[in-house]
C-alpha cells in the first residue's frame, strides 16, 4: 500500500501537461510557435487545437497531433493569419492509455493581425533640423531639338481596281450574258419543233 502511494506521488511530481507559450491574454500575429510539456507515464497521444473564446457549443479546431511526449519544448506553430481577429482558446490535450485524458487549457488569447501595433515614441525616428542656409542648385541649360516621326509609303496594293478593268470584266460578261441567252434561245426553239 505505501508502496503504491509513494509511486503515486512520484508520478504526480514528474508529470506534467502544460503551455508555457503564448500566456494567458497575450495578443498574437502571425505565425505563433507553442511551447509546452506532455509528459505522462501512461501517454498513448496528444493534440492541440483552438476554439472561438466565446463557443458555447465547445468545438476545437485541430492544429497538431502528436504520437510521442515531448518535455519543454516546441510544440507546435499556429498560423493566425488564417484566423479572423478575435479572442480565442488554446488546449493541449493528453489521452492517456487507460483511455482518459488530461488538458491545459490557455484563455483568452487575442488574436489581431488586421490591426496594426500602436507606435510608441520610442518607434518613430525624430526628423533632424540643420540650420544652414541652402545652397542654391543650378542646372545648366540643355537643348531640346524636337523631331517628328515620317511616314512610310505604303506598298503598291496587287488588288487595286482601275476602270479598265472595270469596263474589261464588264464587256465579259455582257458577252457571257448574251451568248447563254442565245443558246436558251435555240434551245427552247429547238424543243418546240
Amino acid at each position: 500500500m505505501l508502496k503504491s502511494f509513494l509511486t503515486f506521488l512520484i508520478l504526480i511530481q514528474t508529470t506534467v501537461v502544460s503551455i508555457t507559450s503564448p500566456q494567458t491574454g497575450d495578443t498574437l500575429r502571425g505565425q505563433i510557435q507553442i511551447l509546452g510539456s506532455m509528459d505522462y507515464p501512461t501517454f498513448a497521444s496528444a493534440e492541440i487545437g483552438f476554439q472561438f473564446a466565446s463557443d458555447v457549443a465547445d468545438t476545437w479546431f485541430l492544429i497538431q497531433t502528436f504520437s510521442q511526449p515531448t518535455t519543454d519544448s516546441a510544440l507546435a506553430v499556429w498560423d493566425t493569419t488564417s484566423l479572423t481577429d478575435g479572442d480565442y482558446n488554446l488546449r493541449l490535450r493528453v489521452y492517456l492509455q487507460d483511455g482518459t485524458f488530461i488538458d491545459a487549457i490557455v484563455t483568452d488569447l487575442k488574436i489581431r493581425n488586421q490591426e496594426l501595433p500602436t507606435p510608441t515614441a520610442t518607434d518613430v525616428p525624430l526628423p533632424e533640423f540643420r540650420n544652414e542656409t541652402p545652397t542654391p542648385r543650378i542646372i545648366p541649360p540643355t537643348e531640346i531639338i524636337l523631331s517628328f516621326p515620317s511616314s512610310t509609303p505604303l506598298p503598291m496594293n496587287p488588288a487595286s481596281i482601275t476602270t479598265e478593268s472595270i469596263y474589261k470584266v464588264f464587256g465579259q460578261s455582257a458577252l457571257v450574258v448574251l451568248i447563254l441567252f442565245i443558246l436558251f434561245s435555240l434551245l427552247i426553239r429547238f424543243r418546240k419543233n
